[in-house]
């Protein structure tokens, strides 16, 4: 990180719900590895485009909001009474909102959920549209499927070779190496010579290509890992659907870690369909990243 982004705040959104503080939890844990200062997050909006807001209504809403920012300034300082925590009241959506703040954020934080929503409902709007757009890396936190494990920290990285994922690749890194973890790289390889693809190539050596494919994904993997020689880097490389096989994987993971979106997303998508369904169907926390990352760094001691 460069003096420019020196002091950058932890970005956590809340809302009061159950996901919110775990979110919150994260967010002062991530600050506490990071030195950096925690900016609490509230949004207020008037849900009613075509209706003119009512300010005395729309002055009780922004008390109540006003409060909910309270709360989580009390419960920051519960967590650790010598952070530097700041308020934020935002105007607009929570998405609007957190992907606004964020640019000036080392990260953001934010639960699958917030208050809206309904019963079942696996994850929020935001916890979709703020990783999609954000230009920082995004945590999203889900309420613990598992126990936590007495282990040390566990972190799971999908690359592709996409920019995406080798910046995500870096965060991972950054996470293992503060966290006193180890990380677990896999990148997942479609057979696109074998019969069983769904539009195979014709005159493809699909044993080379993967060789080849495997080789260079496990160069990149350690050569980046070279940064922190002390963090140990397991590469995994599977001929499985990296929905399923990432997913899977971070059962027993502390934090998966993804880009934006990958080689084979659509031009047209923000968030590639792997990080969606992880979004959507991970047992641990998901961090996304966009492709433009600054040169991570762990703050000196």
């Amino acid at each position: 990180m460069s003096d420019a982004h020196a002091g950058r705040p932890i970005l956590v959104g809340y809302d009061e719900s159950p996901e919110s503080h775990y979110a919150l939890r994260w967010a002062v844990e991530e600050a506490r590895l990071r030195k950096l200062p925690v900016l609490v997050c509230h949004a207020v909006h008037w849900p009613y485009a075509l209706k003119p807001a009512v300010q005395e209504v729309l002055a009780q809403m922004e008390q109540v909001a006003r409060g909910v920012v309270e709360e989580g300034l009390r419960r920051v300082r519960d967590l650790a009474p010598e952070m530097d925590v700041q308020p934020l009241l935002g105007r607009g959506t929570p998405s609007a909102v957190l992907v606004e703040a964020g640019r000036e954020a080392e990260l953001t934080v934010l639960g699958s959920r917030g208050q809206g929503g309904f019963d079942g409902l696996q994850v929020g709007s935001a916890a979709v549209q703020v990783p999609a757009h954000s230009s920082r890396p995004v945590v999203v936190v889900r309420p613990p499927l598992l126990p936590p494990s007495s282990q040390g920290a566990r972190i799971l990285v999908g690359l592709d070779g996409s920019s995406a994922s080798l910046a995500a690749f870096d965060f991972a890194l950054d996470e293992a190496a503060l966290r006193g973890g180890t990380l677990r790289a896999m990148c997942c390889w479609g057979d696109c010579g074998s019969s069983s693809w769904h539009e195979p190539l014709p005159f493809v050596d699909s044993h080379a290509l993967r060789r080849g494919a495997e080789a260079r994904f496990r160069e990149v993997a350690l050569q980046r890992a070279g940064r922190y020689p002390e963090v140990s880097v397991t590469t995994e490389f599977v001929t499985e659907r990296p929905e399923r096989a990432l997913i899977e994987a971070a059962r027993d993971s502390t934090l998966l870690v993804l880009g934006n979106r990958g080689n084979e997303s659509p031009a047209c998508l923000l968030l590639g369909p792997v990080t969606q369904a992880a979004l959507l169907g991970s047992w641990c926390p998901v961090a996304v990243t966009p492709a433009a990352q600054p040169k991570p760094r762990i703050p000196p001691e």
